[in-house]
């Protein structure tokens, strides 16, 4: 990809801003908020999918409306340098963790998890206690 500042225009900066506000936008639409025709608009976004600026398209799920009514981000501690054990485990636990993110800082990873109730978060914590200590914040309003 050649310099991706000198590719990206204002416009294209705009087609970013809109899509990620609603993917899901039809080009003419798209086209109209951004002063081009739909052809125009889905010319530019296909550019910016072939340079991998945009990388896909997701959903953000409510993960209320699911069940899951308790939100937390752990810090995760791990004294030594070997971390197998713990990634492991979060693999077994894709339906809890939203995001695993290894970080800079005081502690090694910053996991982001739901969970339908304070029963499954503590088996959860209990497991995770056997791989790593971990520090819990819970998610008051977003």
């Amino acid at each position: 990809m050649k310099g991706v500042e000198k590719m990206l225009d204002r416009t294209d900066m705009r087609i970013l801003d809109e899509l990620s506000k609603n993917s899901r936008i039809t080009m003419k639409e798209l086209g109209e908020k951004v002063h081009l025709t739909g052809q125009a608009a889905s010319a530019r976004v296909a550019k910016l999918e072939d340079n991998r600026v945009i990388e896909g398209y997701t959903i953000k799920v409510n993960q209320v409306k699911l069940g899951c009514f308790i939100h937390a981000f752990i810090n995760i501690y791990i004294k030594n340098t070997h971390h197998q054990p713990y990634l492991s485990f979060i693999k077994t636990q894709e339906q809890t963790i939203i995001n695993n993110y290894k970080i800079s800082g005081d502690s090694c990873y910053l996991l982001e998890c739901k969970f339908p109730s304070n029963e499954i978060l503590d088996e959860f914590l209990e497991n995770l206690n056997q791989h790593a200590n971990y520090k819990l914040s819970i998610v008051i309003t977003k």
